[in-house]
């Protein structure tokens, strides 16, 4: 289990639009996603349970110290890695027209989150299969994935009101809730396999699926 000072203060550095964060906030965040990188990487290669805090922090080139200042344990370190993950997901739905529907927005933004691209290339995805394959051993990492996946589907919410004002809100909070566990799941299926990030066996696809059937096919 990894060590944690309890004294110290965690520092937690939430992701905001570029334009209202200072310098030092988002030397901050790039410091926080730095150390989740490397996190990750080392969980995807070695398992959760063999890598300590130490290792992470040495790998990242910070202080246990420091460390500590971000993350109150080694799970909690890759916090900001899937949240960045999930901020994306969300961006794109925002920017999204859902003059078509709600559903067919939401559709279309889970298939461009989930594919490769700018934002996001194939070994992101890939270094993402390789964490998750160690959240099934591992509690405490299980609980860090199923607390972004929560918070996500909180924020997912006021998003879908802004796009679809007309609907009444536990239709909102529905398809929040539906979107949010189709990408889960699909995640989670993906990287029991070793199908390409693309294709029809890919997450992104796979996410569609999941949403199509959580919400009847609509």
């Amino acid at each position: 289990m990894a060590r944690c000072h309890p004294a110290r203060r965690v520092e937690v550095v939430t992701l905001q639009p570029e334009p209202t964060r200072s310098l030092t906030a988002r030397r901050k965040a790039a410091t926080q996603v730095e150390i989740a990188e490397v996190a990750a990487r080392l969980f995807g290669e070695r398992g959760a349970a063999s890598v300590t805090a130490e290792a992470v922090a040495a790998e990242a080139g910070v202080s246990l110290r420091t460390f500590y200042r971000y993350c109150r344990t080694k799970e909690d370190a890759v916090a900001p890695l899937l949240a960045v993950g999930a901020d994306r997901w969300r961006a794109g739905l925002a920017a999204s027209d859902a003059a078509d529907g709600l559903l067919p927005a939401v559709e279309e933004a889970m298939r461009a989150a989930l594919s490769p691209g700018e934002d996001a290339d194939e070994q992101d995805f890939l270094r993402t299969r390789g964490l998750l394959r160690s959240v099934p051993g591992d509690p405490a990492l299980a609980d860090v994935w199923y607390r972004v996946n929560r918070v996500s589907e909180q924020q997912l919410e006021p998003l879908l009101a802004g796009l679809a004002p007309d609907e009444d809100r536990l239709e909102r909070r529905l398809v929040a809730a539906a979107a949010t566990d189709a990408i889960r799941i699909a995640l989670e299926e993906w990287v029991t396999t070793d199908a390409p990030v693309g294709g029809p066996d890919g997450p992104a696809e796979l996410a569609v699926r999941c949403f199509r059937r959580l919400t009847g096919g609509r």
